[in-house]
């Protein structure tokens, strides 16, 4: 993208869950980690947890799109941003119909199918967990339900590790407003047993249908609201026997509803996609 020019960009949230979105399907763009570093400051920039940067697919139908956390690094999978991605793509008109396709730039392999429904919130079929610790990644010998960490200067703590296209730990918690999840969260992301760090879900079981939850971003630190954490957080649960096929999680930026049927079985999360503002901003 060259410099000192003034670009379209739109900021939207879902639950909390704040993006930038810039658009490289009606004019050609690029994006470099600084760059989006900068956008997403929130002093010096718009401020965002993440940035997210849509082009054209290989096929006609498809969009790609690349995630940007607040660091300048690149995410693997993001719920939320992939159902404010739908949003604005219908809006702006680059999609016809409300069954749109997309993958993203850093994970391209996984296809998400993501559904505007007519009570304006919006699905996202995320694909199946990843338990298999070489596709997390997560260093262990074998799959197992759950795995001990060990922590500088801290309890060891039990997890789960799977991916949704992207790296998660998930611990239960007992009160989840409580969780420390300033002081684990940091320790578990950079976890040596998770080569490209995770994301990581403090969960508190309230029913077999409801949870709160609370997450720790990978790049970003706690947010609001995560899509993929909540995903990861319900694929726990249904593993370890406390959770349904289909679970309200409470995140701190409001609910979002996910199902699951079980190993091999896309899981698909539903919730609010919502336009903040239009503007311009200089690069």
């Amino acid at each position: 993208m060259p410099k000192s020019m003034r670009y379209p960009f739109t900021k939207m949230q879902s639950l909390g869950n704040d993006f930038i979105v810039l658009d490289g399907v009606a004019e050609a763009l690029t994006l470099t980690a600084e760059q989006a570093r900068r956008l997403a400051d929130r002093h010096f920039g718009v401020g965002c947890d993440q940035v997210l940067l849509v082009q054209p697919g290989a096929d006609a139908d498809e969009f790609l799109f690349t995630i940007f956390n607040q660091d300048g690094s690149e995410a693997e999978q993001c719920g939320n941003g992939a159902r404010c991605l739908a949003r604005f793509l219908f809006e702006a008109g680059h999609a016809k119909n409300t069954v749109i396709r997309a993958r993203v730039r850093a994970n391209r392999k996984a296809r998400m199918t993501l559904t505007l429904n007519p009570d304006a919130t919006v699905s996202v079929a995320m694909g199946a967990p990843e338990f298999t610790p070489a596709r997390i990644p997560f260093a262990a010998e074998r799959a197992a339900p759950v795995y001990r960490l060990e922590l500088d200067d801290a309890p060891p703590v039990d997890i789960a590790a799977l991916g949704i296209g992207n790296p998660h730990a998930v611990l239960q918690v007992g009160d989840a407003a409580a969780a420390p999840v300033a002081g684990r969260g940091p320790a578990i992301e950079n976890h040596p047993r998770f080569p490209a760090r995770a994301n990581v879900g403090f969960m508190q079981v309230a029913a077999r249908d409801h949870i709160h939850l609370r997450v720790h971003e990978r790049g970003v630190g706690e947010t609001l609201g995560c899509g993929s954490g909540a995903c990861a957080a319900v694929a726990a649960g249904v593993e370890w026997g406390l959770l349904d096929e289909c679970v309200r999680v409470s995140l701190p930026g409001g609910d979002a509803e996910v199902q699951w049927a079980g190993r091999g079985q896309p899981i698909i999360l539903r919730g609010p996609a919502t336009r903040v503002f239009d503007g311009r901003i200089e690069l």
